[in-house]
């Protein structure tokens, strides 16, 4: 099993703009040694470690974690997107390393929803597809997803990960909402889909039955061989724990056929991260 989505952070040593004192339990330091256990214990073999910051200190921290971790297969860093010339300067470095696999900005906190389509950004962006990274995409709500077709439909040969399911409302019961806006998306088939997060979007107690509308329809839209897993630790730990939150992944999808759970399991993480081997 992969852990296709999973944050490490050490405040103490670089600086994350967005984890303050009212953060709670986000607050701290989260390093490798801090999930081993957890992970070990999950079944989860390998790891795809996600930045938490727009920073080359983020990107770096992760690649050395990696160098040290055996079980880190992956690294989605930063480049600034916006800044071409630097942009492209930095993958020319990051891309030499076998375990950098692909980018995210943290664009779910920024003002222009559309900024991803702006000349500079889709120059960069077209670089990443050309050097076959791939590219996540975080949003804040269903209601910010349609520049998602967009993007996808401009850049055909890049591999789009879209984290947390495009961030449904199940505490909500947003159903409606999300299914409106990343039924489109499914039509684009350079997307795919990390089933995670959803913790974070559901009242306290949720189940796995909370989630299983949801991930049917991404089933129903994507198919397995678009959906990965990914824990979203430590951020999941503010409505759950590591083990009960891949708990309830695995039984989100228990009713499909062997095969299909480990497209989502680890086969398709493994082909859109180029994890093989």
């Amino acid at each position: 099993m992969i852990d296709a989505h999973q944050h490490l952070w050490k405040i103490s040593e670089r600086r994350y703009d967005w984890i303050t004192p009212e953060s709670g339990v986000l607050n701290a330091d989260f390093g490798p040694e801090d999930v081993a256990a957890d992970a070990a214990a999950a079944g989860i073999t390998a790891t795809v470690l996600v930045q938490a910051a727009d920073s080359y200190e983020d990107t770096f921290y992760m690649l050395a974690v990696a160098a040290s971790t055996p079980t880190v297969a992956g690294v989605v860093g930063w480049v600034p997107l916006d800044r071409t010339a630097e942009a492209l300067a930095a993958l020319a470095v990051l891309a030499r390393n076998p375990v950098f696999k692909g980018i995210r900005v943290l664009s779910h906190g920024y003002e222009d929803p559309r900024w991803m389509l702006r000349d500079d950004v889709t120059s960069t962006i077209e670089a990443i597809a050309e050097l076959g990274l791939t590219l996540d995409y975080v949003t804040s709500s269903p209601q910010a997803l349609s520049v998602l077709v967009e993007v996808a439909r401009r850049h055909p040969r890049l591999t789009i990960v879209l984290d947390h399911l495009g961030k449904p409302d199940i505490a909500g019961d947003g159903f409606q909402a999300w299914d409106a806006a990343i039924a489109p998306i499914a039509a684009e088939p350079n997307v795919v889909v990390k089933l995670s997060g959803l913790n974070s979007v559901s009242a306290p107690g949720w189940t796995a039955a909370d989630w299983r509308p949801y991930v049917d329809r991404a089933i129903e839209l994507f198919g397995p061989e678009r959906l990965m897993l990914g824990s979203d630790w430590p951020v999941s730990l503010l409505n759950g724990d590591f083990a009960g939150v891949w708990r309830g992944l695995r039984e989100s999808i228990a009713g499909l056929p062997a095969g299909q759970q480990d497209d989502i399991l680890y086969r398709t993480a493994a082909r859109v991260y180029s994890l093989e081997g």
